[in-house]
């Protein structure tokens, strides 16, 4: 009997690729839409790997009638939606592709910045309304010499530090979980958290979504945030209090803040969707054609070695998990 896997309903994910990398082993590959819990539980009871995308609910509950399943393939980099302790208890590895848009998301988190500080989305509707003055968007602060405050030190953040290299900026990081030596590499300083806060022009966020990170910049944090300062969320929506972002921007307790993630995706009723000092991208910073080639190399590559037995490349570790 052939391998069976299954892959979630996803625009991320290159079907006919994975077919033909998987079918000439022996491998069936179907495609199922898994956004439902109860949706999962059936895929996991048929599958022996499933490629699931960020809407994918893998939950204990969906796990437990799970039979020949070996692996979840996390099409992408975050995984908070994979209870990957539950799938250890079975035996199953779960991977992601943890590096396949580190330089696409770095480049987005630097342009939101930029088009928040150079207030270029506000130029643009200004020039299209018919009007034409440079006066509107004041005051606009340089960015060269200013301080650049990161929320976690990871790959995505330590790239974006390559990319702001010759901007003369100042860097703070706040990552309970990285050594002071590896930021001192990059030129930067560890800090606290408040003390980031208050000394940054811009803050950057490319924390994971854990119970430490949920709702972590709040209304309080905005209180200790320059009037000048701006927001950058290229992590997870749910870091973010989007309730207290819109009361923070319409009371100019920041200047502006630049989203690629939100809480509710795509978002319900937002009172951010009527801010002029706000840009939102549609989680679209991964995005390139390099980047999915990338994306769909590694998935093929974690469903071949989970299903010759072997342990993936970037099987995640499920102790802190567990």
């Amino acid at each position: 009997m052939n391998e069976h896997v299954i892959i979630s309903e996803t625009p991320f994910v290159d079907v006919e690729f994975q077919r033909s990398e998987l079918e000439a082993k022996g491998v069936d590959v179907e495609v199922r839409d898994t956004h439902t819990e109860a949706a999962v539980a059936e895929a996991a009871a048929d599958a022996d790997a499933l490629v699931v995308d960020v809407h994918t609910p893998v939950t204990a509950n969906a796990l437990e009638g799970a039979g020949s399943l070996q692996l979840i393939a996390r099409a992408g980099t975050g995984f908070d939606n994979v209870d990957v302790g539950a799938a250890a208890d079975h035996d199953v590895h779960v991977t992601n592709a943890p590096d396949y848009c580190t330089d696409e998301v770095a480049t987005h988190a630097l342009s939101l910045l930029l088009a928040c500080r150079r207030r270029i989305p506000a130029a643009d509707r200004d020039v299209r309304r018919g009007e034409w003055s440079w006066e509107t968007e004041r005051p606009v602060r340089r960015v060269t010499g200013s301080t650049l405050g990161l929320v976690s030190f990871g790959r995505i953040a330590r790239r974006l530090v390559d990319h702001v290299d010759g901007f003369d900026l100042d860097l703070l990081v706040y990552d309970p979980y990285v050594d002071e030596e590896v930021v001192e590499e990059y030129g930067g300083q560890l800090v606290d958290f408040p003390e980031l806060l208050a000394a940054s022009d811009a803050v950057s966020i490319h924390a994971p979504l854990t119970e430490e990170t949920r709702g972590l910049v709040d209304a309080d944090a905005f209180e200790q945030m320059a009037e000048h300062a701006v927001l950058v969320n290229v992590g997870r929506g749910g870091i973010v209090d989007e309730d207290a972002l819109a009361v923070a921007l319409e009371n100019r307790e920041i200047a502006a803040a630049g989203l690629d993630v939100l809480e509710e995706e795509p978002p319900g009723e937002t009172p951010l969707r009527g801010l002029e000092n706000v840009v939102i991208t549609p989680h679209s910073g991964w995005q390139s054609l390099e980047a999915h080639d990338d994306l769909n190399r590694t998935i093929a590559r974690q469903l071949e070695q989970a299903l010759a037995g072997e342990k993936p490349d970037h099987a995640i570790d499920p102790e802190p998990w567990t």
